[in-house]
């Protein structure tokens, strides 16, 4: 069996790192933990089960079923392959994921900076500059990639680490920022872990595995890996790895927060406060430059990605014409605010989640279920039915009976409503007498 040794894992372990970490991963874990207060453990698993793991398992079900995401929604039929792509580019593209690169960078590494009266102005200019540049760099990404992925990446981490533990041993009794124990707030008071699973949502890491999956296998073979069995394993073995460092970094941004009693609108402030405080001025401009550089990493990757799907699906637009107008759009969109971006995006994503993870989860069945198709789609359309009723009643919208009834439902109260009645549709889905019509069709 074809073998990679340990530097080349490591290696291939901290590409995939650094491809998940991006702004979303800074800015909730201490927003998370400060809300959280003394059960932001329980939040935290949460947060990384949703989070991370469903990014993992979603690489291994594409890396087990051939390549790209396509090749998982076509278990379901090549409409809903379009459609579920689709979807998901949009999601880690030009609506939440892209624009938010921008709002974190502006938000850590430059508002902390400016008088209130030129906030909306600077934060214009700040987001041109990081799009005009993402533009620039999407036309020959690998060298600016690189170069950032190779030193800022580690230095972020660095200022993390340092951060964490300045936090957890520095006398603070004479800063501005109030530190010590925080007191759990709304649902962190019982049901911790399960909230914590709904932030994960919002990092719009789930999603990103099984677009990411094709990028880390390609670098499995291009260390000359070509056994379809070595390309699985050393995929997963790279995947378990980020998750760990991920999981490492979470623990330490919650605990921040967790510690910190001040209140702050988002994590991105929390961050860069509690780094001016505890370290000084150069606390917070190092660590808001990192978060600059990485979230222009992130933004790179997403752009180019995004840009080159939808050239493949639609040739006659150009990749460069895709990627300005990508751009144009991240810009505007990250001009709402963060705290605001993150308000719409989530109840949007607690409908899409449940029907990933549903997809994901029944792709480990294929071979069973073989082409029992009405298994995926019972089981997807259930699961989105009960999370659209619970997203809706999330912002306030009741829709009177359906509501009533999904309130009955078991574990709906933890936002989990939906997992029985999919199982439940994964079973009607397979009754016999839906195969023959399938085999027809």
């Amino acid at each position: 069996m074809e073998k990679l040794n340990l530097k080349q894992i490591s290696s291939l372990t901290l590409t995939l790192f650094a491809i998940f970490f991006g702004a979303g991963n800074m800015i909730f874990p201490p927003a998370m933990g400060q809300l959280a207060g003394e059960n932001y453990l329980q939040a935290l698993a949460g947060f990384i089960l949703t989070d991370a793991g469903i990014a993992l398992l979603g690489i291994v079900a594409v890396v087990l079923l051939g390549n790209r995401i396509t090749d998982l929604g076509n278990l379901v039929s090549r409409r809903f392959s379009l459609c579920l792509s689709v979807t998901v580019y949009l999601l880690i593209g030009p609506l939440f994921a892209l624009p938010r690169t921008g709002s974190v960078s502006y938000e850590l590494a430059i508002r902390p900076y400016i008088p209130q009266e030129y906030v909306w102005l600077v934060s214009l200019l700040v987001t041109a500059v990081f799009f005009s540049l993402t533009y620039y760099f999407s036309g020959n990404p690998k060298k600016i990639v690189d170069i950032i992925g190779q030193y800022m990446t580690p230095i972020l981490i660095l200022s993390i680490t340092v951060l964490y533990f300045v936090c957890l041993f520095a006398d603070k009794s004479g800063n501005v920022i109030q530190y010590g124990a925080v007191q759990s707030t709304g649902e962190y008071q019982d049901i911790a872990f399960f909230k914590g699973m709904i932030e994960g949502y919002n990092a719009l890491d789930g999603p990103a595995g099984p677009v990411f999956a094709i990028i880390i296998i390609n670098a499995v073979t291009g260390f000359g890996v070509r056994e379809r069995k070595s390309i699985v394993k050393y995929t997963i073995f790279s995947g378990m790895g980020a998750v760990l460092i991920l999981s490492g970094i979470y623990y330490m941004l919650a605990y921040i927060g967790a510690t910190t009693q001040t209140v702050f609108a988002n994590g991105g402030a929390l961050l860069h406060a509690v780094a001016s405080d505890l370290i000084g001025p150069a606390g917070g401009i190092v660590l808001g430059m990192s978060v600059f550089l990485a979230c222009m990493t992130t933004a790179i990757g997403l752009t180019t990605s995004f840009a080159n799907y939808f050239h493949e699906l639609i040739p006659q637009l150009s990749y460069r014409r895709i990627t300005a107008i990508v751009c144009l759009f991240s810009f505007a969109v990250s001009n709402v605010g963060l705290s605001y971006m993150i308000t719409i995006s989530q109840p949007v994503l607690m409908m899409i989640y449940p029907v990933l993870i549903v997809l994901i989860v029944l792709s480990f069945g294929h071979k069973w279920i073989g082409r029992r198709k009405m298994v995926y789609i019972f089981s997807m359309a259930v699961a989105f039915g009960i999370a659209f009723i619970n997203a809706m009643e999330g912002v306030g919208i009741e829709l009177e009976m359906l509501t009533e009834w999904a309130k009955k439902l078991p574990l709906y109260e933890l936002h989990l409503g939906w997992m029985l009645p999919a199982a439940g549709g994964a079973l009607l889905g397979l009754l016999p007498f839906w195969k023959k019509k399938e085999i027809e069709n």
